[in-house]
């Protein structure tokens, strides 16, 4: 696959929005951990704009390791790129030796080259194995999901995963026609999905396959499980002054971000204290007002970029013990 066609999204914003970590000088040279290499866009970018800076990079897909490796090789040891999933971080920079870091990104979501490879079964534009791993060395695949789990379970996910509204009209059809043939590759699933859905549904919000394909690779991936995890992970790491952005894709992901940094921004004290003591004040600081959006010519440019949605917050205090 070519890497000419992968364009980070919100490049510049997400780098300036780091800088004054990144750009602080001290005894030890800025640590900063993009915790979605994928196609290592990204990573290149930050090791290039903050000279100082080292790079801590993770994915969960050994076929984008392989890729950034060759695409990062330039930087040298100032380049780490670790086999893990991003709640791992801690993990992660114990087995490194390193106590705090001074940025953290994370570019969520599916990225460019598990899109454009066919056979990893992730868009349903062309049809494919029913795959949807980022780590295909573990786990179980999207086909098995719908093979083998009950309707109410499937029902489920597709509500709370792809906040399909006509989930039990796709799982129904799903259930009948697994009876029939196991479910292997994508094209079938998405004729089945809009063969079972309503014209007015067919007629809004693009591709009618999309909730459904959003809500197994979530499932298959564990995605909100672990960036539940992930993000107070990231948000633990940071030393004080040390900056966090984060890009998220769909509504799930991103008030899931918005809950956590709200949380570190808040005043915990009770109500009524005429002094607020140390350990009641806010850890973070809020960086951008609400979700940042792509500018239409970034949209034009580059359609990923279109859900996009970037948050950023900053480390003010150390965690009470």
């Amino acid at each position: 696959m070519s890497q000419t066609r992968h364009v980070p999204v919100m490049l510049q914003r997400c780098l300036d929005l780091l800088a004054p970590a990144l750009e602080a000088t001290g005894p030890q040279p800025p640590v900063v951990v993009d915790c979605t290499l994928g196609l290592g866009g990204h990573s290149e970018a930050l090791l290039a704009a903050f000279p100082a800076a080292r790079l801590v990079a993770l994915d969960r897909d050994k076929e984008a390791l392989r890729l950034s490796g060759e695409r990062l090789a330039p930087y040298g040891d100032r380049a780490t790129l670790v086999h893990a999933v991003y709640d791992e971080l801690p993990e992660v920079l114990d087995r490194l030796g390193i106590l705090k870091v001074q940025g953290v990104l994370f570019d969520l979501g599916v990225s460019s080259m598990q899109l454009d490879e066919a056979d990893r079964g992730f868009a349903y534009a062309q049809d494919a194995p029913l795959d949807m791993r980022m780590d295909q060395t573990t786990g179980i695949g999207a086909a098995e999901v719908l093979n083998t789990y009950p309707p109410g379970e499937l029902v489920r996910i597709l509500r709370a995963y792809g906040e399909e509204k006509q989930a039990k009209r796709i799982v129904s059809a799903v259930v009948r026609e697994r009876e029939k043939e196991p479910f292997s590759n994508s094209a079938r699933l998405v004729e089945l999905i809009r063969d079972s859905l309503p014209q007015a549904a067919k007629r809004t919000g693009g591709n009618p396959a999309k909730r459904t394909f959003q809500a197994l690779r979530i499932e298959v991936n564990g995605e909100l499980t672990v960036l539940e995890r992930a993000v107070p992970a990231a948000v633990r790491s940071l030393a004080v002054g040390g900056r966090i952005a984060v890009l998220s894709y769909h509504s799930l992901e991103d008030r899931l971000v918005k809950q956590v940094f709200a949380a570190g921004a808040a005043n915990t004290a009770p109500p009524g204290l005429p002094v607020v003591p140390e350990r009641y004040q806010p850890r973070l600081k809020l960086l951008t007002r609400g979700a940042e959006l792509p500018t239409e010519e970034e949209v034009a440019e580059n359609r990923r970029a279109a859900p996009a949605r970037l948050r950023g917050a900053q480390r003010i205090r150390e965690e009470e013990r």
